[in-house]
Formats: structure tokens, C-alpha cells, sequence
């Protein structure tokens, strides 16, 4: 709007904008009692009594650590992992001689995966600081001692100081709106930040302020606020201005909000009344609910049975030895006079064989925890902050249009997202655009409207019915025709171009133009070098009608202090005339009264009240005399309904000055109140006038669907995904648009579950609750029976079923006593949709889905109301689309369109839940086949607790001979390409069913473990005990049987994770080749050490192993050994019993992904089924 309109708006008489004169109430005798303490001396922060408050300073942190407590929290946060803490004991006990090895090589491995984790922590944080110092350094206008405005940083900021701040600027803290550019103190804000919703808030100034308008009127300035403390409350506030020896009401439309924003204004002044932490934005950053994946939480229980057995194999080897030891002296003779029994020690002590023996326990229990995978956890959250960057940069899941890439919040749930059993979906603004389209129109009984949306299309197709050739116009054709623009997609050659003036109802359509011109909010905005008017709405809805009403002859373009001003085409002149109207009050829209009016005087005097809103509450309120188009509006409803369309009731009527005199009276007593039931006061004030309406119409929207929604969610549910949608919709309407998005299919048989029957409302007319609700739960306990003998009944069939089900029923239907039934109905049907649904609605189902089939639930919206919902089930998606971020800022990942997620599940899912199973099994197989080599080795040395290898050998073992190529699999691997993923979406259910990383999966890796560790232990040893090892006829001794076999170790869980990669980089090349050379070159320049460090391994590979040409034969020998089961046996499997994998796999490497496209549909999903299910 142009600067010196600005200075003529006054708004201050509407309800929406009020600044009426401020009456101060009894309801504030609560200030200055528990809860209202807080004081704020306006313009006079250095007042001593204002310091004594010592208020938070304006400084905010939102970081993890600090300086001084980032060592001790993050070691806490590293020591509640039981295996960390496992290692920790050990490390404390290698300084004790009950160690098998030096404390040293004990300690390192341990401190290198504590401080890698540690500086992943603080690079995490610290970036978060970076956005704390930018936010903290900010800078903002304070009127200063010197008597003007001086910048200073938003940290410098203190509790009573004033503030100025300039359009599209941050408020810096929780101020008290003073006054604005305006002359009588609105300003619009922009609350994106704190609540998500995108349309702008009016706030208002006081009238007993509002007159400050220049840097010079606050010379003198001195105001004094009581109000609540600080709390989380974004849409409430309580508190008193002393101002002038009088005492003035304070309510939440004079507070503007830290991390909003000002817009369309040119400034404001305010004082500081919250700083901080204090501030309600800062109040409510709360940590989100912590989730974890279902592989993680198994994987715990893996960890405790590697516990188990280490605990295990201690004690036997434990008890084996010390009935050795005490074996040793029998009839006063030594059976081993080599250990010197006739000089016990702590380790050994025939007499004591009992304490030698739990001695011995406790050793072995360090000895053996090599089978637990010390870098295991770093090196899982190392993978998945790179498969989240992989996931970010997804140019196929980039949205150009609005510049946003897929964002993956965290890095937790990545393996979860191949998992998903049921997605959980809301519908506007996530299946559909949430962009409004006016498109037809019901009035005076007759509709309007040529263009025939997608959901009447695909109607039409499933019934059978031959689409019109002429007449009827689809969306694209009539965008293409140049007719449209955004928000008005209507055509209907009656009323297009001013025609509507021939219509026999003619005045009624000018009566029902004129309401959708009038009743709004919206403010035009005149663009001053083309002359265009655009509008600034509170909802894509509002700007469609009055889009609507500007291209059908009546353009809203100015609003005045008290008028709005339209150029309307006159029916009776056929000229465009310009028509000002008195704007006395607006009762706003909210989803209690589910309508909006306004009340306006016109040229001629008339009072009228102007109103639209749903046709279950407007049709109740009409007139007897005013219902004489209502039996065919009903039914054009209906068929909008049915057509996808949303659609509103369009009334009005005609006041006295009598009437309205004494119901204004009223309403403005009751709008000054600040008490906790204000706004049931007002809705109830404003329903008393909002009676006997005249009918003239109804309006139909279309939200149009995304781009690629039905053949996304077609290829997930063939990707044996449920599909659930719970939308607060119109059944009618959810219905159609089930079948728009192939939600619901022609094959498919409905059980319709509602309360909308005539004994149902019947009661409701009598009003007697609890017979209402007593013959309700009875409807729905026999609807859900029937259902369920339905399902019964259909499955020796092939009938797939959509359950549909409404609000009311739903309450029922969530009862603890049918839940339980609901749910196995629900389940068993192939898609779900929940009408009529209310956002708690949404997060108990989601609940209930998520407990009752214990398995991975999706939940994905865009709006405010879905972040309950977001946050209940275990992946939240949220949609970055019209309704703001507060969907985004709840949710685990964020995309920017639904047909998105069709690549982030079956694609990037599929790959990170495979990667990540097969990481971690192979961390268990290689921890065990180097394990278990210890305890073949103690079983020949009477488990003395003696260790196979060198004490580095084993502590580096996990760190950098086997832990990089582990890395390279879980970030890289591929098993098939991503066209693959989509061509054969059913290869999915391998994570639904948890394939990779099932029991039976894991055991066989364990297993194979064992086996390995077998080979190389008795294959090695057996090979050199009985010739000799050198030329020299040495043999071989304990320092190169401890290099032969650790070196037959690294070179075959590396060989093995060669086998196991299907997609081979340079990366993995050189991880697991470089792993391998690193181990001789580790030994080389260990070996050349001084022995008193590197003791068995001093110049062992220089001087014993590599002359000696047994060593590198044996060392083939025995890797090829180890790895020949594991490859026989896939060799075998995929030969003669292939899974669905194999096969999928094999049509990839033979170049059949490049044959001729095939719908999936028409796949053989049967054959596939049976493939996957062995």
C-alpha cells in the first residue's frame, strides 16, 4: 500500500482491529499476585527498582554446551551406552595385574571414539552458536539517555527499554506495541516463525498511546506495566498499563513477539516487557520427542547377547582353569613345575583355586571384549550424517518453483524410512496444493461453472459416463486459454463478461458478488507502476472470493479508515459505478463458528449483515422466509462435495437501528473483557445477530491435487505401504478425492462407518447426551462387527476393502473398549480415510496405528494442526508448502512436495536400511571371527588368560584395520540402482519385514563369525606345528603364530566385505585394499620401535614373516578357506533358491532395467510375494 494511504486508514471501530476506549476490569485484580509479577518501567530501564527485578537479559542460547560443562555433559552422554561404560571398567582395570594387556593400548582405542564423538558434538553445537551470535548481534534502534534513537545489539537489550523497528525487521524481544507509522497504531505481523501460519497478523496499538508517532514525542515518556511472568502461552496475555495517572487494559493485540516479523509497515515503537529466555518464543523451545529407529533399539539387544556371552565364555574358561590349577599339586607333586606352584600368586595359586579362578573370570572378561564393537556407535552416526547429506542433495527431490531442497532435520531415523508400514497423511496442503480455486458457484438455486475439475473427471471415467465434448472446459485448457488467473479458474459464458446482468435472478447475483467483495479481511495492495491490485489474505479461501468477485464485475480496491470501496458493475445500468461502504464491525471466521460476518451500512442507509460460512451451521440460521433456494443449494453442495470442492454458504440480512444499536451495546462490553472465557462471550454475542439469513448461494473451491500424487501413492501402496488419510474434509469430499489420488480403486469394496443415521439424529434433536452417546457406541460396535465379517467373508478373494469412517464415529471408534476392534478392521483393509478429523483425532490414531501393529508408522503434513501427528508416529514428514514451517519444524524430514516421498522411501530408505543392517551385522561377524580366535587360542592355553596378540594389535584392530571399508558400505552401497527401487517397488517390503536385519539374518552372521574364526584358528595352527617355518629349520614360536593369524583376520573380514558390497566405488577399492597395506605398513614401522614398546612385534614382519614364503602361502591358504562357506553358500542360493532381491539384482546386472517399461500394476505382484516371502 502507498505511504499516504497509510496515514488515512483507520480501522480502530472493527471488532478484528478494535481500539476501542480501554476499560480497566475487575478481572485484573490478578496482577501483582502469583503468576502476574512482572514490572516494567517504560523508557526508564535504569529505574533502581526496575534493576532490583533483575530480569533475564536479552542474550539467548540455544546450544547444548557451554565452556565450562561441554566435557563433563558430553562424557555423560558418551558413558550411558552400556558398551562405553563396559570399556571404561576395562580401561581402569588394564592398570591392575589382572590385565591381560597394557593399560595404554587398553585406554587408546576408547579415547580416539570418545573424542571423535565428542568433536562431532561440538561442531554440532558450535554451529549452532554461530546462529545464536548472529541472532544475539543483531541490531536495533533503543531511544537512548541522550534523548534519540542509537543502535545497539539485540544482547544489549534490557527490560523497559524503547525500541524502534522498521518493516520486514525482527522484533528483537517481546515488546509492547506503543505506536506505529499508522495513524491510528495497527501494524501487520508475520508470525511464520513462532506459529507456521504465513497469513498476516493486525496488531493495535492503544488509543492512549497510539498519538506517539515521532522520535520527539517520547521525550517525556513514563509508563508503568504490570502483567503475567513469563510464560509459553503464544496467544494469550494479561496485563495493565499506568499511563497518565490511568490505568489501561493490556491484551495479546498490543504485544508483538520476539522472532516475528514486521510487515507492511513502515515502523513501530515498543518497550521491552520479556528479554531472552523469557520471551513466549523461547518458552516454548522445547527439545522435540526423542525417536529411535526399530534396528537401533534391536541392535541394543544385540549387544546385550554379545554381553551375555562374554560373560559366558569368561566363566567357563574361568572354571576350566581353575580346576586345572587346582590339579596342579596332587599327592605333593607339581603336574606344570613350570608355572612354580611353590610360588603362588595373585593369577595363580593352587591352594586358592577358587579365588584364583574368579580372578582369572575377571581377566578373561577383559580379554574377550574384543567381541564387542568399541567404534561401532560412532561409526553409525558417522554414516548416517552422510547418508543425510546424500539424501539433501537428491536434485530428483528438489523443488524448483519453490527453491527447496528435501531436508533431512535429523540423521537418526534414516534406516526407519525403509521400514514404513503405514503413512498416516493429512490432505490440504498435502495431497493437495493448498491453493484455492474459485471454480463454481451456486445462486439463487442455479449453478455456475463450466470447468470440470480432476475429481468430477476420474468420476465420471469410474462410472462409466462419456465426458462432454463441448460445454465443459478442464482446469489446463482453460489456464492455457489465457482466462485465468491465480485463484479464478471459473467459466461459464452466463455470467462471464459482465453477462450476468441478463440472468432473471440478477439482483440476487449482485447480492452474492457483493457479499464475497465485502466479507473478508483481506487489504489490496496496489502496485503503483502497473496498477494492479493484488491482495494480502488470511487464507488462500478469502483470496479466492475476492479474486472471484473482482473478475465477475466487483473489484475490491480500497480500504479506508471505516469503508471499503468497490467498482461494481451495476445490473440495471450495465456501468461500472463506484460504491464506498461503512465498515462498522467483523466477526471473524474461527473453527468454532465455522463463519465469518461483517455489518455495514451502505449508500442508502441500509444496515446489513453480510455472511458466509459451512453449510452445517448457516442453513440452521436462515430465515423461513429466506430458504427459497435452499432444497436446490443443498443439493448443488452435495454435487461440489462430490466433486472435490470445498465449498461455503453465502447469506445475508437486513437490520434495524434498533437492533443493531442494542446488540452493539453488548458486543463492545463484552469485547473489552479480559477474562479465560472472553471468546466464548464473543462467539455467543456475535451468534445473536447472526439469525434469520437470507440464502442467496454457495461457493465451490478446488484445492487441486500435487503434481504426481495418484501415481505416488499407486506405486506405494504396491509397495505394500498402507496409506491412511486423516483430513477434517466432508466425507463426500474425501471420498472423491480417495479416488482422484488412487487412494481408493473401482476394484475396491467401501465399509463406510458413520453416525449420520435417522435414529442417530433423531436424538439429536432431543438432546438427551447420554442416549446420543449410548446408541451411538452401540452403531459403531455393530458397523465395526459387520465390517469385520465383511473382511472375513472376502478372504479366500482376491476383494481388496477401503474403510471410510467420520469425526463423530472416530471418537467412538477410539474408545479403549473398541480400539482394539477398529484397529483390526482398519488394518486389514487397504486404505483408510478419517473425515471430518480434528488434530487430537490425528495424533490418537496415529497412536493407536503405532502401538497396536508395532511397526513403523509415516506421518506427513503441512499445517499446524498436523504436528501432533507429526510427532507421534515414529517419521514425521512435514510438507514446506502455503500453511507455514511449523509442520517443517516439527518433523524429522522435510520435503516440498507429496510425490517426493515416493524417492525418499523406496529409494533412499530401501538403500539406508540395507546399508545400515549390513554395517552392523558385519561389525557383530568381525568382532567375532576376531573374538573367537582368542578363545580357540586360551582353550590350548588352559585359558591362563594369555592373549594371542600383541596388545596394539588388538586395540587397533576395530579403529583402523576394519572400520573404514564398513564406513565406505554404509554410505555408498548400492544392492540395486534407484530406477530399480521404483521399477519394483514391492522389493520394499524387505524392510517392512525386516529381512536384512531379522534374527535369523543376524544369528547367520554371528555364525559365520564363529566359522571363520574356526578356519583361521585350526587351519593356521595345524599347518605350522609339525614342520618347521624358517630355512634355518626354525619353527614357528608364539610372536609370528600371533602375526600369521591376526594377519589371516584383516585380510578376510576385508575379502568378506568385498564379497558383500554390490556396488563397487574407488572408494571402497581403497578403503579395503588400504586397509590391508595399512596393516603391513603398520607393522613395519611398529616392528622397527625399540622393543621395549612394540615387545612381540619388534622387526616380526622384517625378519620372520615376510623371508619366510609359508607365511604368504598360508596366509591364501586359510583366507580362501574361511571364505569359501560364505561363498558357497550364496553361490548356491542365488543359483538354485534366489530371494525377490537376487532376482531384481540379476535383472540389473543383465541390463533388464533398460527393457521395455512395464507398469507394476501389471507386474506379476503374486510371484513377487511368494519371491520375497522366502
Amino acid at each position: 500500500m502507498t505511504g499516504d494511504r497509510r496515514s488515512r486508514i483507520h480501522l480502530s471501530r472493527l471488532y478484528s482491529f478494535s481500539l476501542v476506549r480501554s476499560i480497566f476490569r475487575d478481572e485484573h485484580s490478578q496482577i501483582g499476585q502469583k503468576g502476574y509479577s512482572r514490572v516494567v518501567y517504560c523508557n526508564d530501564p535504569d529505574n533502581p527498582k526496575q534493576l532490583q527485578l533483575k530480569c533475564s537479559s536479552n542474550y539467548v542460547s540455544t546450544t547444548k554446551y557451554t565452556v565450562l560443562n561441554f566435557v563433563p555433559k558430553s562424557l555423560f552422554e558418551q558413558f550411558r551406552r552400556v558398551a562405553n561404560i563396559y570399556f571404561l571398567l576395562v580401561g581402569f582395570a588394564s592398570f591392575s595385574p589382572l590385565a591381560p594387556y597394557s593399560a595404554t593400548s587398553t585406554l587408546a582405542p576408547l579415547l580416539v571414539m570418545i573424542a571423535a564423538t565428542m568433536t562431532k558434538e561440538a561442531v554440532e553445537d558450535w554451529r549452532r552458536k554461530k546462529k545464536d551470535i548472529e541472532a544475539n548481534n543483531r541490531k536495533v534502534e533503543v531511544f537512548g539517555r541522550n534523548h534519540n534513537f542509537q543502535e545497539t545489539r539485540w544482547k544489549n537489550l534490557r527490560v523497559g527499554d524503547l525500541v524502534k523497528v522498521y518493516k520486514d525487521e525482527y522484533f528483537p524481544a517481546d515488546l509492547f506495541l506503543i505506536s506505529s507509522s499508522y495513524d491510528d497504531g495497527i501494524c501487520y505481523v508475520e508470525t511464520t516463525n513462532l506459529d507456521g501460519e504465513t497469513n498476516l497478523k493486525v496488531k493495535h496499538a492503544l488509543n492512549a498511546t497510539a498519538a506517539l508517532h515521532d522520535d520527539h514525542s517520547f521525550l517525556q515518556f513514563k509508563a508503568m506495566i504490570k502483567c503475567e511472568d513469563p510464560n509459553e502461552d503464544l496467544y494469550s496475555f494479561i496485563g495493565t498499563l499506568f499511563y497518565e495517572g490511568q490505568q489501561h487494559p493490556l491484551s495479546q493485540q498490543q504485544i508483538l513477539l520476539r522472532d516475528s516479523k514486521l510487515r507492511n509497515t513502515d515502523c513501530v515503537y515498543g518497550v521491552v516487557v520479556f528479554t531472552g529466555h523469557e520471551t513466549k518464543v523461547m518458552q516454548n523451545a522445547t527439545e522435540p520427542p526423542s525417536k529411535r529407529s526399530m534396528i537401533e533399539r534391536k541392535m541394543d539387544k544385540v549387544i546385550y547377547i554379545l554381553f551375555g556371552i562374554l560373560i559366558l565364555i569368561s566363566f567357563i574358561g574361568s572354571v576350566f582353569f581353575g580346576i586345572e590349577t587346582k590339579n596342579d599339586i596332587r599327592d605333593g607333586e607339581s603336574k606344570r613345575w613350570y608355572l612354580r606352584p611353590d610360588n603362588p600368586n595373585l593369577l595363580y595359586d593352587p591352594k586358592r583355586a577358587t579365588l584364583t579362578a574368579f580372578f582369572n573370570f575377571l581377566t578373561a572378561l577383559m580379554l574377550y571384549g574384543y567381541l564387542l564393537p568399541i567404534s561401532l556407535y560412532v561409526s553409525i552416526e558417522m554414516v548416517k550424517v552422510l547418508q543425510s547429506i546424500f539424501i539433501n542433495q537428491d536434485p530428483d527431490m528438489y523443488y524448483e518453483e519453490t527453491d527447496r531442497p528435501t531436508h533431512a532435520q535429523t540423521s537418526n531415523l534414516n534406516e526407519e524410512l525403509g521400514q514404513v508400514d503405514t503413512i498416516l497423511s493429512d490432505k490440504t496442503g498435502t495431497l493437495t496444493c493448498n491453493s484455492m480455486e474459485f471454480v463454481k458457484c451456486s445462486i439463487a438455486g442455479i449453478s455456475y461453472g463450466r470447468v470440470m475439475t480432476e475429481v468430477e473427471r476420474a468420476l465420471a471415467k469410474r462410472k462409466g459416463n462419456v465426458l462432454p465434448e463441448g460445454g465443459y472446459t478442464s482446469p489446463d485448457e482453460y489456464m492455457d486459454s489465457g482466462k485465468s488467473c491465480k485463484g479464478f479458474n471459473f467459466n461459464d459464458e452466463r455470467v462471464m463478461n459482465g453477462k450476468w446482468v441478463h440472468e432473471s435472478h440478477a439482483y440476487v447475483i449482485q447480492k452474492f458478488f457483493r457479499v464475497l467483495a465485502l466479507c473478508h479481511t483481506a487489504i489490496p495492495d496496489i502496485n503503483q507502476e502497473t496498477g494492479e491490485i493484488s491482495y494480502e489474505a488470511e487464507s488462500p479461501d478469502e483470496a479466492a472470493f475476492v479474486i472471484a468477485a473482482r473478475e465477475l464485475g466487483f473489484q475490491f480496491y480500497e480500504r479506508m479508515q471505516t469503508t471499503i470501496s468497490l467498482h461494481e458493475l451495476d445490473y440495471q445500468s450495465g456501468q461500472i459505478m463506484d460504491r464506498s461502504y461503512k465498515l462498522l464491525h467483523v466477526l471473524e471466521f474461527s473453527s468454532v463458528r465455522k463463519r465469518m460476518s461483517v455489518i455495514i451500512k451502505n449508500a442508502e442507509n441500509q444496515l446489513l449483515l453480510l455472511c458466509k460460512g459451512a453449510d452445517s451451521v448457516m442453513f440452521e440460521r436462515l430465515a423461513n422466509d429466506g430458504r427459497v433456494f435452499e432444497a436446490a443449494t443443498r443439493d448443488h453442495i452435495k454435487h461440489y462435495g462430490e466433486a472435490g470442492l470445498r465449498t461455503l454458504v453465502v447469506a445475508y440480512r437486513e437490520l434495524s437501528e434498533e437492533e443493531f444499536k442494542s446488540w452493539e451495546d453488548e458486543f463492545l462490553k463484552t469485547q473489552t473483557l479480559v477474562t479465560a472465557d472472553r471468546d466464548v462471550l464473543m462467539d455467543a454475542a456475535s451468534d445473536k445477530i447472526e439469525r434469520d439469513l437470507i440464502l442467496l448461494g454457495a461457493t465451490a473451491v478446488e484445492d487441486k491435487l500435487q503434481k504426481g500424487v495418484p501415481e505416488c501413492i499407486e506405486k506405494l501402496a504396491y509397495a505394500g505401504i498402507r496409506i491412511w488419510v486423516i483430513t477434517g474434509d466432508k466425507m463426500d469430499t474425501s471420498i472423491n478425492i480417495g479416488y482422484a489420488c488412487s487412494l481408493l480403486r473401482e476394484d475396491m469394496k467401501q465399509i463406510v462407518i458413520t453416525l449420520d443415521s435417522p435414529e442417530i439424529n433423531d436424538l439429536e434433536k432431543q438432546g438427551d447426551k447420554e442416549a446420543i452417546a449410548k446408541a451411538s457406541g452401540a452403531s459403531i460396535t455393530k458397523q465395526i462387527r459387520e465390517g469385520k465379517s465383511q473382511l472375513n467373508s472376502a478372504k479366500e478373494s482376491s476383494v481388496s476393502f477401503g474403510l471410510i469412517i467420520d469425526g463423530k464415529s472416530l471418537s467412538f471408534a477410539l474408545d479403549k473398549n473398541l480400539e482394539q476392534s477398529f484397529l483390526e478392521l482398519a488394518i486389514n483393509c487397504a486404505s483408510v480415510i478419517c473425515c471430518r478429523s480434528t488434530p487430537k483425532q490425528k495424533a490418537l490414531v496415529t497412536r493407536l496405528v503405532k502401538m497396536g501393529t508395532g511397526k513403523t508408522t509415516l506421518a506427513i503434513g503441512d499445517g499446524a494442526n498436523d504436528v501432533g501427528m507429526l510427532q507421534e508416529a515414529d517419521i514425521g514428514v512435514g510438507i514446506s508448502g502455503v500453511e507455514g514451517m511449523q509442520a517443517v519444524m516439527s518433523a524429522d524430514f522435510a520435503i516440498a512436495q507429496f510425490r517426493f516421498l515416493e524417492r525418499l522411501l523406496l529409494v533412499h530408505g530401501h538403500w539406508c536400511y540395507r546399508r545400515i543392517s549390513m554395517m552392523i551385522c558385519y561389525f557383530f561377524y568381525k568382532n567375532i571371527a576376531f573374538g573367537f580366535t582368542l578363545l580357540w587360542f586360551e582353550a590350548y592355553a588352559s585359558f591362563s588368560g594369555q592373549p594371542t596378540y600383541n596388545d596394539w594389535y588388538m586395540s587397533l584392530y576395530n579403529v583402523f584395520f576394519t572400520s573404514l571399508p564398513v564406513i565406505a558400505l554404509g554410505v555408498f552401497d548400492q544392492d540395486v540402482s534407484a530406477r530399480l527401487c521404483l521399477q519394483y517397488p514391492l522389493l520394499y517390503q524387505e524392510g517392512v519385514h525386516d529381512i536384512c536385519f531379522s534374527w535369523i539374518h543376524i544369528l547367520g552372521w554371528m555364525l559365520n563369525g564363529v566359522i571363520s574364526s574356526m578356519i583361521i584358528f585350526f587351519v593356521t595352527t595345524n599347518s605350522v606345528l609339525h614342520q618347521a617355518f624358517r630355512r634355518d629349520g626354525h619353527v614357528v614360536d608364539f610372536e609370528v603364530l600371533g602375526v600369521m593369524m591376526y594377519t589371516c583376520v584383516v585380510w578376510t573380514v576385508n575379502c568378506q566385505m568385498a564379497l558383500s558390497i554390490d556396488y563397487f566405488t574407488w572408494i571402497h577399492h581403497f578403503f579395503i585394499w588400504g586397509s590391508i597395506a595399512f596393516w603391513y605398513g603398520f607393522l613395519l614401522v611398529f616392528g622397527a620401535v625399540s622393543p621395549i614398546i612394540s615387545t612381540t612385534a619388534y622387526q616380526v614382519l622384517v625378519e620372520a614373516c615376510a623371508p619366510g614364503p609359508f607365511y604368504w602361502m598360508a596366509t591364501l591358504l586359510v583366507v580362501v578357506s574361511t571364505l569359501l562357506p560364505y561363498f558357497s553358500y550364496r553361490a548356491f542360493q542365488i543359483e538354485f533358491r534366489p530371494t525377490y532381491h537376487d532376482i531384481i539384482q540379476r535383472r540389473g546386472s543383465d541390463g533388464s532395467e533398460t527393457r521395455k517399461k512395464t507398469d507394476p500394476a501389471k507386474d506379476n505382484f503374486g510371484e513377487q510375494e511368494t519371491l520375497l516371502a522366502k
